[in-house]
Order: C-alpha cells, then sequence, then structure tokens
C-alpha cells in the first residue's frame, strides 16, 4: 500500500500542513511512480537501503514492499507523526529524525557496509548530498536519486555539452551515472514547474585514480569551470603554467568542458608534479 493524492492531501489537510517550499517538498503521490522507483533501484529482500527526505512515506513504503531494510530520514518536525503513523506496521522499516546535510553518516550506517540510498531529493539538498557522499560515504555503494531533470542531466552529461560541468566530473571520479527515466509533475504534491529526472549512480570499486589530492583536483576543476567560457590558460591563470599544459598534453586553448575526468587529472599531476 502506497499513498494516493486523495489521502495524502488529505493527513496534510487533517493536521494543518503544507508542503513548505523552504524544504523542497513535493511529496509524490502516485503508486506507479514510487513503485518504479523501488524496481529501478534493485533492492530486495534484506538489502540496506537509507531515504533521504521520506516525507509522508509514499516511497518508503513501496520499498518496505521490497523486503529491504528501510532507514527513513526526515528533517521535518512536523511531518514525523504522519510518517510514524504510516509505516508503523512494517517491521523492515526504522526512523530517524535529522538533517541528512549533517548526518554523522558513520554511526547512522552502522555496521553493514554496502547500502543502498533511494530517493526523491528535494531539490535544495540534491547536488552538495550526492556529491559529499560519493566524497565521504562509501558505504553507500549505490543511488536511485529522483531530481530535477536538470541537475539529473548535470550528474550525467558528456564532455562539450552544455550540462557538464564540476559536478559531473566528480560523479565520474567515483561513479558510474545515467538517467534512466524521467518523472512527470503530475505525480508531485504540489505538482513542480518542471520534469524530474529518475539517476541510477553506482560506485566504482575503485575511483578513476587512488594516488590524487581529491579536495586539490576538485579545487582544479571548479577553477576551470568558475570561467567556462574562458580558455583554460585564461580561466586557470596562474593556477596552471603553459608548462603543465605542455606536459598534460592538454591544449590551453581547450575550454573546461571539454576535458574529461582522465584529462583533468593528468593536468592536476603535471601541476603537482604527480606522478603519471
Amino acid at each position: 500500500m502506497t499513498l494516493s493524492r486523495t489521502e495524502a492531501n488529505r493527513q496534510l489537510e487533517d493536521a494543518g500542513l503544507r508542503a513548505k517550499r523552504a524544504l523542497g517538498q513535493n511529496f509524490v503521490v502516485d503508486a506507479n511512480t514510487v513503485r518504479k522507483i523501488a524496481h529501478a533501484a534493485g533492492v530486495t529482500s534484506g538489502d540496506h537501503v537509507v531515504e533521504i527526505g521520506a516525507g509522508l512515506g509514499s516511497l518508503t513504503l513501496a520499498l518496505a514492499e521490497t523486503g529491504a531494510r528501510v532507514l527513513a530520514v526526515e528533517v521535518d518536525d512536523s511531518l514525523m507523526p504522519l510518517l510514524t503513523a504510516n509505516v508503523a506496521d512494517r517491521g523492515n522499516v526504522s526512523l530517524l529524525h535529522a538533517d541528512a546535510m549533517s548526518l554523522d553518516w558513520g554511526s547512522t550506517l552502522g555496521a553493514a557496509d554496502d547500502w543502498a540510498l533511494v530517493a526523491n531529493l528535494p531539490y535544495n539538498v540534491a547536488t552538495p548530498l550526492v556529491a559529499d557522499i560519493l566524497d565521504a560515504v562509501p558505504k553507500v555503494r549505490r543511488m536511485l536519486v529522483m531530481v530535477q531533470k536538470e541537475v539529473g542531466e548535470r550528474f550525467c552529461a558528456s564532455p562539450s555539452t552544455p550540462a557538464y560541468g564540476a559536478l559531473t566530473v566528480k560523479v565520474d571520479f567515483h561513479a558510474t551515472a545515467q538517467v534512466v527515466g524521467i518523472v512527470p509533475p503530475t505525480v508531485f504534491l504540489p505538482r513542480p514547474n518542471v520534469d524530474s529526472a529518475l539517476v541510477r549512480i553506482v560506485r566504482r570499486d575503485q575511483p578513476i585514480a587512488d594516488d590524487v589530492d581529491r579536495d586539490a583536483l576538485f579545487s582544479l576543476v571548479r577553477a576551470g569551470f568558475a570561467k567556462r567560457r574562458k580558455m583554460l590558460r585564461g580561466a586557470l591563470a596562474g593556477i596552471v603554467s603553459p608548462d603543465h599544459f605542455d606536459a598534460a598534453g592538454i591544449a590551453p586553448t581547450a575550454r573546461a568542458e571539454e576535458l574529461d575526468v582522465h584529462q583533468w587529472i593528468a593536468l592536476w599531476r603535471a601541476r603537482s608534479g604527480g606522478a603519471p
């Protein structure tokens, strides 16, 4: 059982609540959609799943139907009583009232070392949350996230495309990513003004390069994309010298969006004196 639009509306009205724009709340109120997400996530009985932004629990219930062990995280005080009531009879669901952006992930995820993150991510945390988890939470081995379509395209973009940016390079460093579905506004309460994308992100067994200073690498990438319309010799002036470009085999007339993750690593190595 999942929540219909009518039931979700009734629960919110009875509690005197409305979706909070400040928290990016758009609740999924379509049974087919939440079951599609659970299926696309590939979770099965006994898997460990963490859901961020559980809301009223519609997706939580669909995930529970798979038999997975679900840890549902919700930051909104006012929604916790409704969420608790909606999943009360699900023995494989645990609730955590917390802000996912400030979680102690080590203690939260405990001893299990193979987690899936499945979530309808609030728009205001989607990008930093995914980036932070890729950087610092290796126990999360895979993700299936629903985000605004534009954000989903940035996760998965190819070089030399408008959506390609520093975020794409970071995702590619840690994982493979692909859009596996488009979700219309009609399945949400309230209805957003844009389509959403389902994005599957699977962590690599090893990052593309183990020996890089990741903070320094991504700082270089961000500097390049901060002036993405400029050639790199201008965007990285004072940071990367002509000799560095030569050593990396990269034309100084290239722009940031033309470099894939391997080329960014090569440029970092040349600048830092790291091994090729």
